[in-house]
């Protein structure tokens, strides 16, 4: 994705002459980006400070570091980096950048919510928003990427929201560090967490459980990425469908333990690799049987994540993304 080329910088500062104003790597500090993206756009769009000194140095008055400031806010939007220094350095009002959103009440959704909730997105809309979280990510600017999520979640409902806006930026992050020699992994770390985060904002109170209408969620043993079931978890409760979420690697013998305990009416394993998916291990749990006897009953089991690929048997669910998943397992629940 652009807007994570091209910013692998230097994140050390700059040591000024003594004086008035800011140094270079001091204005970078205080904005969170690195002190050559300061620079880049001192040179490329002519965001620099209004008085400069002799030498290479430069000193930012507050006037300078707030134009910068609000080149930050424009980008962070999704906005074109030319664009945006265009109307910081007019001060213009952003009339196309995108309207500031109000974050969702955690345990409340909108009407609206709920009316484009799996709808999908606009193509121009979701790159606009991806670009956005993306480059507030990279800049490891916790606020506006707090923001820019829950704005996401509110706007389009949680489905749409991560299979069209959320997933394709942990995607390009992904990408972006496999080709860096690494070098992103921080960011990817950072905006994983930040997500789970948002999720856990926007998610109303745990349904109380009801008999025979449980879901159960973990990752198989030796796996460790829990947020595509935590961000399942979340819309099953925004349905108020009761869930059991055990997270990351839960051994064998504890999965076993927690699906006899809760009886329940579906069981979803996520496998991100296929070294980690077992589907002996997923047919064991389709054929575990409880209640009395000449009522006894199983899960549904629903084999989620790519590891899955190339597993499938018979009696085991394999939706192909959230929404089917969702679909699936209300209908479990229900039945």
């Amino acid at each position: 994705m652009s807007a994570l080329a091209g910013n692998g910088e230097d994140l050390s500062g700059e040591d000024g002459p003594p004086g008035g104003g800011l140094t270079t790597g001091e204005v970078a500090r205080r904005l969170g980006v690195a002190p050559t993206t300061v620079r880049t756009w001192d040179r490329r769009y002519g965001l620099g400070p209004d008085a400069r000194t002799g030498g290479r140095h430069r000193r930012w008055a507050p006037g300078d570091v707030a134009r910068l400031e609000r080149m930050c806010a424009l980008t962070a939007t999704g906005m074109a980096p030319a664009e945006a220094a265009r109307m910081a350095r007019s001060d213009e009002p952003p009339i196309t950048a995108p309207p500031r959103r109000t974050a969702v009440e955690p345990g409340r959704s909108t009407a609206r919510d709920r009316s484009r909730a799996g709808s999908g997105l606009h193509l121009g809309d979701a790159r606009q928003e991806c670009r956005g979280i993306a480059r507030a990510a990279l800049r490891l600017d916790a606020a506006t990427l707090d923001e820019l999520l829950l704005a996401a979640i509110s706007e389009h409902g949680l489905v749409a929201a991560w299979t069209e806006v959320i997933v394709p930026t942990l995607q390009a992050v992904g990408r972006k560090w496999e080709t860096s020699g690494e070098k992103y992994v921080e960011v990817e770390h950072f905006l994983s967490w930040h997500v789970s985060g948002a999720l856990r904002r926007t998610t109303p109170n745990t349904v109380a459980d009801r008999p025979g209408a449980t879901t159960v969620l973990a990752c198989v043993p030796g796996e460790n990425h829990t947020l595509p079931l935590e961000v399942l978890s979340a819309a099953l409760t925004e349905r108020g469908v009761p869930v059991r979420m055990f997270g990351g690697a839960l051994p064998v013998e504890s999965l076993v333990a927690a699906v006899r305990r809760t009886g329940p009416a579906a069981v979803g394993l996520w496998a991100q690799s296929r070294g980690t998916a077992s589907r002996p291990l997923a047919q064991h749990v389709a054929a575990m049987r409880w209640g009395v006897r000449g009522a006894r009953r199983g899960p549904v089991v629903l084999t989620l994540g790519p590891g899955w690929a190339g597993q499938t048997a018979a009696g085991l669910a394999r939706p192909s993304g959230l929404a089917e998943a969702v679909a699936t397992l209300e209908s479990s629940v229900s039945s």
